[in-house]
């Protein structure tokens, strides 16, 4: 267990290339599939270049500015709780994995159904 903010520090950021590829790839999935439901009918048109080239900049570099907080948060913490904080900090890596995966995700949720009511409203 970490021991001083160094430590806790290197523990972070050990686990941020596993974070960094888990988020990337939910953003490849979630850029493919707004790909997909851009080009199909009944209105299919290309997706915006800044979809594909400046959102992925622009949300790669605030999630690590995100995940940064982690480590923060867990010092923060142990200022002022003076306590061990390992279990709360392996705690905010996981919730705060599993959210930045689902968040990352969102955007292929909304495309699909904004697919859907394009669909119903050319049947309507």
């Amino acid at each position: 267990m970490p021991e001083s903010a160094a430590e806790v520090i290197d523990w972070w950021e050990s686990r941020r290339p596993i974070y960094n590829l888990g988020v990337g790839a939910a953003g490849i999935v979630t850029i493919g599939v707004m790909n997909v439901m851009f080009a199909l009918p009944p209105s299919p048109e290309p997706m915006p270049w800044q979809l594909t080239l400046v959102g992925p900049l622009f949300y790669g570099t605030a999630a690590n500015v995100c995940y940064s907080v982690g480590w923060m948060t867990e010092l923060f913490l142990r200022h002022w709780i003076r306590d061990d904080t390992a279990d709360v900090g392996a705690a905010f890596f996981r919730y705060g994995f599993a959210f930045s995966i689902g968040i990352t995700l969102v955007p292929a949720g909304i495309a699909v159904l904004a697919w859907l009511g394009r669909v119903a409203g050319s049947i309507l």
